[in-house]
């Protein structure tokens, strides 16, 4: 029924087991293994290892992938040498708190979701830079202290003096106005009042 290898166990119901071989690692190997895994008990993958061990086979991505679907990974080298890559009984790759702290923040500190779907070469809308451009809008007229701003943007003071993207300039001790760059920002990504 299309598969590459299949094994059975002498049990009763027997354990069935399906082996996908490809000539490299790719997507329509994991596709073929996802195919099969409705019908057997446990999935191996086995592929060709690159020459200089580059492939997708050191790809932590993958391995990664293979490991949520519960497959097996195998590589083999030119010689015939079998090398278990990922067992299908492998853990599931831990969680990253941090990163996941660090995707919450930035999700609740924006405001709406001003990003084109499927736009390249413009720049990303960050919370940083939503936080930005209302500082700069609230210096579209005149210069503004810093503590001023800190009313509206919490973070107003570290924008202001990290000053990332070239839009402020500073007039006097505390007090920031706007660049030429600042301006064409705000030209960019209008502000509602």
């Amino acid at each position: 029924m299309g598969c590459d290898v299949l094994a059975l166990s002498d049990d009763d119901p027997p354990v069935v087991v399906v082996g996908e071989l490809k000539q490299s690692f790719n997507l329509e190997l994991i596709l073929q293994g996802v195919d099969r895994a409705g019908a057997c008990d446990e999935i191996w993958l086995a592929a060709r290892i690159s020459a200089r061990g580059r492939g997708r086979e050191s790809d932590r991505r993958y391995r990664n992938l293979c490991r949520r679907l519960g497959f097996g990974l195998l590589g083999v080298s030119d010689g015939g040498e079998v090398q278990i890559l990922v067992s299908p009984e492998a853990p599931m790759p831990r969680k990253d708190p941090k990163r996941r702290s660090r995707l919450v923040a930035e999700h609740r500190r924006r405001k709406g979701d001003p990003a084109a779907g499927g736009s390249t070469r413009v720049p990303l809308m960050t919370a940083y830079r939503q936080q930005a451009l209302i500082c700069a809008a609230a210096m579209a007229d005149t210069p503004r202290r810093r503590r001023d701003l800190a009313i509206i943007v919490p973070e107003a003071a570290k924008i202001l003096q990290g000053n990332v993207y070239d839009w402020f300039v500073r007039v006097e001790r505390g007090v920031y106005d706007l660049t030429e760059k600042g301006r064409q920002a705000l030209e960019r990504w209008p502000q509602s009042p």
